[in-house]
């Protein structure tokens, strides 16, 4: 054995002869192992499992022919005695000798003390690593410094750790799904992710109705702001006077709880009927009236939405229009046909009608009136939206109901035998209009800060009754799979394509021209 600790290829067997053979000779003459300049100090430093003898000098010298122990040998298996293992030097502090490696069959046993001190990692780590024998570090230490190339495969990188625990990107503003020309845009491709747990809420309604600004009460905005900021633009005081519309195709907005908002430009809208006659807008060649095409433009939407959302809100700010009811139930049957569902999903939908998918409706009576919250009114208006609705498939009823919000603290639940999904929201008060109401010119500074009766709960109240219901709805299964947001999007693509080559829709617009 050399002074450095490592054997010699092939020494193994013929040193340890070597030395027991020696232990049994006699002293030979002439030699005085106690003699003065020849006396010996047994010391063992210990570098690697070796013993060394040190003389009185401080010298030290090869061991002798004289051991009073069998020292231990560490070595490899007799195949992969190629070269020695280059280890790093332990502390000459330790009384007891330490085993630096192991055998392959010992390679699942602990063999290291838990009080020793552990080599840095070096050449001697990295080729326990490639043995195939656990680490004496834990796998996280040995990245760090630096031995990523020997760890383990299937590791995460912590910077991808990182990415996917940050919150999903939040949007400030609405963007453009389909724009004013009827086209798909791949713009809210970027916010989108690979999960299913998302609920889409589409809404229609007629021009001036609000259909805006209750979809950015519902997703991101409250009424105490400015509506200058909302995600969906409203209409703007120059707009309302020239009785134009604001919204143009359709809008995307998705919230951080994954929730996609669809606000759609006004059906039926004669202003821009009126853009189209006024500036020689040249029409696709299958329209020859420009009515036929603002009509067909709306029924494409409408059809779209109800393919492709889970709630679909339809608001008006009176009650009621018969002609909206018609073209719901047009929209409805010029309908594309969904992908048949499995036999699973097709009990949790809840579907009656077959592999057949319809979504919710839910019918906001926008700028209600105060006797419109009357409960006599408020049944009127549930009987008679049963009665027109009754041959829909649209799920119009059991999924929405006013009762349960406490609105109507004095009525039970059988007080409306036909409830259906409607639910009803005062106008919008502003601060100033608000204190006109608290009292008359002769009334008392104590009244006067109270605030005036109104009928009916705050705006803000009953806007957040309506998000919490709207919300809490039931996500049914869009086609035969269950969609990710990604792949959401594409199916929508395809519906949208779908609807503007639609054999019914051009048979129907045929009909209409």
């Amino acid at each position: 054995m050399s002074e450095s600790g490592h054997s010699q290829p092939g020494m193994y067997g013929q040193g340890r002869r070597r030395r027991r053979r020696r232990d049994r000779e006699p002293g030979l003459p002439g030699q005085n192992l106690s003699g003065p300049g020849r006396e010996r100090e047994y010391n063992a430093p210990r570098e690697h499992g070796t013993y060394c003898h040190k003389s009185t000098d401080g010298s030290e010298e090869p061991p002798g022919p004289v051991l009073q122990k069998t020292p231990i040998i560490l070595a490899k298996p007799p195949g992969e005695r190629t070269k020695p293992i280059q280890s790093a030097p332990v502390s000459t502090a330790l009384e007891k000798p330490i085993m630096l490696i192991k055998t392959r069959e010992e390679g699942g046993k602990p063999g290291t003390p838990p009080d020793v001190a552990l080599p840095a990692p070096g050449p001697g780590a990295a080729k326990l690593e490639r043995e195939g024998q656990r680490p004496t570090q834990p796998v996280y230490q040995i990245q760090n410094r630096g031995m990523g190339s020997t760890a383990s495969s299937g590791s995460m990188d912590p910077v991808i750790g990182q990415t996917k625990l940050l919150p999903p990107e939040k949007m400030k503003h609405s963007i453009k799904l389909v724009d004013d020309q009827m086209n798909w845009c791949d713009s809210a491709m970027e916010y989108l992710r690979d999960q299913t747990d998302m609920l889409v809420v589409g809404v229609i309604g007629l021009q001036g109705t609000g259909k805006s600004t209750i979809m950015s009460l519902l997703s991101a905005n409250t009424p105490e702001e400015d509506q200058r900021a909302y995600v969906f633009r409203a209409q703007s005081q120059e707009i309302k006077e020239r009785g134009g519309n604001q919204s143009s195709g359709i809008d995307f907005y998705i919230t951080q709880e994954r929730v996609i908002f669809l606000d759609t430009q006004p059906i039926l809208s004669p202003s821009i009927l009126d853009h189209l006659i006024n500036n020689d807008r040249k029409l696709p060649p299958e329209y020859n009236l420009p009515h036929t095409y603002v009509e067909m433009q709306s029924l494409q939407m409408a059809a779209f939405l109800f393919t492709v959302c889970h709630v679909v809100i339809v608001v008006q700010d009176w009650f009621t229009d018969i002609n909206l009811y018609r073209f719901l139930q047009t929209a409805e049957m010029l309908k594309p046909s969904t992908p048949s569902a499995s036999h699973d999903s097709a009990g949790s939908s809840g579907s009656e009608e077959g592999s057949e998918y319809y979504p919710h409706i839910v019918f906001l009576q926008n700028k209600a009136k105060r006797d419109d919250f009357c409960p006599r009114n408020l049944k009127k208006m549930h009987m008679t939206m049963d009665k027109l609705m009754a041959h829909s498939h649209l799920k119009y009823k059991g999924t929405l109901s006013m009762l349960d919000c406490n609105i109507f603290p004095g009525l039970g639940r059988d007080y409306l035998e036909t409830e259906v999904n409607l639910f009803l929201l005062p106008q919008l008060e502003n601060e100033g209009e608000d204190a006109l109401t608290r009292g008359g010119p002769g009334s008392t500074p104590l009244f006067s800060l109270l605030p005036g009766y109104r009928g009916h709960p705050s705006f803000s109240s009953l806007a957040t009754k309506l998000r919490s219901q709207v919300l809490a709805m039931s996500r049914c299964q869009l086609s035969h799979t269950i969609l990710t947001e990604k792949n959401w999007f594409h199916y929508a693509a395809r519906i949208w394509d779908g609807v503007k080559k639609s054999s019914a829709l051009s048979e129907y617009s045929r009909l209409l021209s």
